[in-house]
C-alpha cells in the first residue's frame, strides 16, 4: 500500500486531467477508491481496537479485575456497537472489499495490537492499555488524513468527468458502450 499511497499522493498524479481520455479518468479514480477503501478499513481496525482498549480501561477503572477475560469478552457487543457512526459526513466505499493490506500503516497496527493482547488481558498493565489507546488514536487520525487526500482526488477526477458529460465532451452513451464491452 505503501508505493500506491506514494504514487498518487504525488502532486504530478493529477497533472493534465484535461488531455486524459475518460477511460484514463475512470482508471485514475478507480485507483482513488480501491486504495481509499483500504485505508477506510484499516482506520476502521484501528477505531475497534481503539473501543476494545477503551472499553478494558473503563471497565478496570470501574473496578473489573484484569484477570477476568469473560467480562471484557461479555462486554464487546456493547464495545463495538458504540461507535455506529463516526462524525463527518462519511462516504459509502464503492467496493466492500479491500483487498490486502500491508505497508508501513498496517505494520504499525499490528505492532499495537501484538502489544496489547486481549485475550490475556491480565497480562496487559493500565499504562500500556493507555498507551496503545493514545497510539490507535494518532494511528486513526493519519489514516483519516490520508483517506481525506483520496478523497479531495476522486472528488477532483469526478468533476473532471461530470464536466466533460455537461460540456458535451463525453457522452453517456459512450459510458454505456464501454460497460456492455466490459461485461463481454
Amino acid at each position: 500500500m505503501d508505493r500506491e499511497l506514494e504514487r498518487i499522493l504525488d502532486d504530478g498524479y493529477l497533472t493534465g486531467l484535461p488531455d486524459r481520455s475518460v477511460a484514463e479518468l475512470r482508471s485514475v479514480r478507480a485507483q482513488c477508491q480501491s486504495l481509499e477503501t483500504k485505508l477506510s478499513y484499516l482506520r476502521r481496525l484501528a477505531q475497534g481496537r481503539h473501543d476494545i482498549v477503551t472499553g478494558e480501561i473503563e471497565r478496570r477503572r470501574h473496578g473489573g479485575d484484569p484477570d477476568d477475560v469473560a467480562g471484557l469478552v461479555e462486554r464487546l457487543p456493547e464495545i463495538l456497537a458504540d461507535r455506529t457512526r463516526g462524525t463527518g459526513p462519511g462516504r459509502l466505499s464503492t467496493t466492500l472489499e479491500p483487498g490486502e493490506l500491508s505497508g508501513v500503516l498496517v505494520d504499525r497496527f499490528e505492532a499495537i495490537a501484538e502489544a496489547i493482547p486481549l485475550d490475556a488481558p491480565d497480562a496487559i498493565t493500565d499504562a500500556h492499555l493507555a498507551e496503545a489507546a493514545e497510539q490507535l488514536v494518532a494511528l486513526e487520525g493519519e489514516v483519516s488524513g490520508l483517506r481525506r487526500a483520496m478523497f479531495e482526488r476522486i472528488d477532483t477526477v469526478e468533476a473532471e468527468l461530470t464536466r466533460r458529460y455537461r460540456d458535451g465532451e463525453a457522452q453517456v452513451d459512450d459510458l454505456l458502450a464501454s460497460a456492455v464491452a466490459e461485461e463481454s
